[in-house]
């Protein structure tokens, strides 16, 4: 079920039909939308052209007898009530370098679609550079105590490493347009706390070591194993118990990633997980990295 509700999605097509944004921006209609979609295998409305794609140039370019905001009433492209993720593709190319280059223009829209989102807790954010011009994703906004997006400021606030910061963006920015590239970097911030430990403990660690592997030794290095918690404590079992299950949260993440994730080659017939899958990775990567740091700064010393 979509969580942009049509109520939203009406809102922007009004704004952009009122304040005459050119959804295209600099390209034609057919090479803007090409870039999301086949339209040599989408049907044509007119009987004259084989697909999309004649009856766009027909009706747009040689005859120009549709309206401007034609594509946001036709049923091909259903952006009224297509899924989150194609919407948000939609909406970011309207923003992307290639369609347009004036800044002002890209700030006040992007504005404009973020004021709009906003109420269904999602979000257009900047995730890279072309050029030195920004390049937006789609992502939801997470709100709670355990939302990741607080998740993240936590890490960044605990480990203020410029790369880790990136990985942060990047996971997050990912989970809905690109799960599998999330996953990916889910796996990578464990590694990245795990060594940036070791580094600052002054501390040699096997470049050999796989991702259990190094967890292992991380745990050993901050006496964080289950060996480590005396029969005295309170709740000393649960403790052991949730320590031993670290071992088997960095197992799994590592395990999903190498069959799902960002780091290997995919074939043709590749079917990725969706984002709910991608924010457990997440989740779990993000909440494991607070512990890890956050124990390394209360034990420096030791």
């Amino acid at each position: 079920m979509n969580k942009i509700s049509q109520i939203t999605r009406r809102n922007i097509f009004d704004i952009l039909k009122i304040e005459e944004i050119w959804w295209a921006g600099k390209l034609d209609e057919t090479e803007f939308l090409s870039r999301i979609y086949d339209l040599e295998s989408m049907p044509s409305k007119d009987p004259r052209y084989e697909n999309a794609a004649g009856d766009i140039w027909q009706h747009r370019i040689n005859n120009y007898d549709w309206e401007d905001d034609w594509v946001f009433s036709d049923a091909r492209f259903n952006l009224l009530n297509c899924d989150d993720a194609t919407l948000l593709n939609f909406l970011c190319l309207m923003i992307h370098p290639v369609v347009r280059t004036d800044q002002k223009e890209v700030e006040r829209i992007t504005k404009v679609l973020n004021d709009n989102l906003y109420h269904d807790e999602f979000e257009i954010v900047e995730t890279t550079k072309i050029s030195g011009r920004p390049v937006f994703s789609g992502k939801m906004k997470f709100t709670g105590k355990t939302s990741i997006e607080r998740k993240s400021n936590e890490i960044k606030v605990i480990f203020n490493a410029e790369y880790v910061s990136q990985q942060i963006n990047l996971m997050e920015s990912s989970i809905e347009t690109s799960p599998y590239q999330a996953i990916g970097v889910a796996k990578e911030l464990i590694e990245t706390a795990c060594k940036s430990i070791f580094k600052s403990r002054q501390k040699e660690y096997n470049k050999n070591w796989d991702l259990s592997k190094l967890m292992k030794e991380t745990t050993k290095l901050l006496k964080i194993t289950p060996d480590n918690i005396s029969n005295e404590a309170k709740a000393a079992s649960s403790i052991r118990q949730i320590l031993g299950s670290l071992s088997a949260v960095v197992q799994g993440i590592a395990e999903v990633r190498n069959e799902y994730g960002s780091g290997h080659g995919k074939d043709s017939d590749f079917k990725g997980l969706q984002p709910r899958h991608a924010k457990l990775a997440v989740g779990a990567s993000s909440t494991l990295a607070i512990y890890l740091l956050e124990t390394h700064e209360m034990r420096k010393d030791s």
